[in-house]
């Protein structure tokens, strides 16, 4: 009874400083509704540690983590179905596809995607929301926002977050597509409570190396949000077959067997940059390249031997750039 009343005390304390002057009088550039996200942030903040974060924990330690895995991935999976529509709102037809074999494959295999088999056979997940989409369709993202109980935000993430409660209900892919409301309600708060769960680790390093956590938590949203958006600006990145770089360029060097043949050498011969190393003791292949990058006049001698009849200041290499350094009591 005394704690909960300790929480209530915590909130109200925050409810009051929210009610109080929303102004900053030097804004970070950037963040010019920074004095009403300040208020916000603090709101939040008191109903986390109040509220949330005990029942985080509790879950936590009551819930083994075999089952709490189970739960996000259910979680996850049918997020997918969303993040897979809005693949294919940006016109991003492959990412669409695997994320939507991603949720066959996890719902028939995983079990109703407990269990991320695609995942574990190297299909990793394709994150996407609305808000992404509306970045991805030219919409700026507008000044950083901090929602109610939601958290971190900017306006066009805003906009966003009403398309994903709307879009994720009409493709069944959030607990707002379920029509029974106590059924709805409990699962909407299991979300919740393992999503906190979740990122229990993540809030106390934040605790303990933040100097401010509001601008800490600020900056790391909007990178993230920025990092994301860029992905889904750059080109769809395909494997490509071994020997070749992912890019498509052919200025980096081949580092091939040199015994596997006339294959390892034109591959290092293709590109003009790279210089040829051949073993002298190599096949006929090697030995080509090597004197094709001889003058004709070059004695065929091991090096540092001098041939026949030649004076003793013959120099060892044809190079006239590499400088000779003859021994002076040499015969």
């Amino acid at each position: 009874m005394k704690q909960t009343q300790i929480r209530l005390v915590g909130l109200a304390s925050a409810l009051v400083v929210l009610a109080g002057c929303a102004s900053v009088k030097n804004p970070t550039p950037g963040d010019p509704l920074e004095g009403y996200n300040r208020n916000m942030f603090a709101f939040n903040d008191a109903v986390d540690r109040n509220l949330l974060t005990p029942v985080a924990k509790g879950y936590q330690a009551v819930v083994p983590s075999p089952v709490r895995t189970c739960v996000t991935n259910i979680f996850n999976n049918f997020g997918d179905i969303w993040s897979g529509v809005n693949s294919f709102l940006q016109g991003r037809g492959l990412d669409s596809v695997n994320t939507f074999g991603r949720v066959l494959f996890n719902s028939t295999m995983g079990l109703g995607g407990c269990i991320d088999v695609a995942s574990m056979k190297g299909a990793p997940r394709i994150q996407n929301d609305f808000g992404t989409t509306l970045g991805v369709w030219g919409i700026g993202q507008g000044p950083y926002f901090v929602l109610p109980l939601l958290g971190p935000s900017t306006i066009r993430d805003t906009a966003g977050t009403v398309g994903d409660g709307f879009g994720g209900s009409a493709v069944y892919a959030s607990p707002g597509a379920i029509s029974d409301v106590p059924v709805r309600n409990t699962v909407w708060g299991i979300s919740i409570v393992n999503s906190r769960a979740n990122l229990l680790n993540a809030s106390d390093l934040m605790n303990d190396v933040a100097l401010d956590r509001y601008s800490f938590l600020r900056d790391a949203y909007l990178q993230r949000r920025q990092a994301l958006l860029n992905q889904k600006l750059g080109p769809v990145v395909l494997d490509q077959p071994d020997g070749q770089n992912k890019a498509g360029s052919s200025n980096l060097p081949s580092y091939d067997d040199p015994e596997a043949g006339s294959a390892g050498a034109a591959g290092v011969a293709a590109n003009p940059n790279v210089p040829v190393y051949d073993d002298p003791e190599a096949a006929p292949a090697g030995d080509a390249a090597q004197s094709a990058s001889r003058p004709a006049t070059e004695p065929s001698a091991a090096v540092g031997q001098k041939p026949a009849g030649a004076p003793a200041s013959a120099p060892a290499n044809a190079d006239p750039s590499v400088p000779v350094y003859t021994d002076p009591e040499g015969k």
